[in-house]
């Protein structure tokens, strides 16, 4: 089980072979993949994002479980923030993967990598 950070869609998205090489690995065999709805704030906020990145967008968070941010993932991601000195979007990111027991599929594994419970596999 994964949960994805909002670099590894928008790299996956891009064409990142990397990413793509990953992502496609795991969307061929039966996992849960959690996103965090910091991520899909993430996502749907550029300004400059078209209707057709949006329905590829749209295309991958349908194969994921959304995790909304209520008050056990709120109050994680505070203590992660305070303890670790991270960004907020970043702490509700990582609270999510702890709460859900998965790894966090990032590229950036230089913030990530301070929370020492946390899975990681950096793509």
């Amino acid at each position: 089980m994964y949960t994805l950070d909002t670099n590894a869609i928008i790299y996956y998205l891009n064409g990142d072979k990397d990413a793509v090489q990953f992502l496609n690995k795991i969307l061929a065999r039966p996992v849960t993949l959690y996103v965090s709805a910091m991520v899909e704030i993430e996502l749907f906020s550029s300004k400059n994002v078209s209707q057709i990145e949006l329905s590829n967008i749209e295309a991958i968070l349908e194969t994921t479980f959304n995790v909304p941010i209520d008050s056990r993932v709120a109050r994680l991601a505070a203590k992660l923030r305070r303890d670790f000195n991270i960004k907020i979007p970043d702490s509700a990111i990582a609270a999510t993967a702890l709460l859900t027991n998965t790894t966090l599929i990032t590229r950036n594994d230089k913030d990530f990598r301070k929370i020492p419970d946390l899975k990681l596999e950096r793509i």
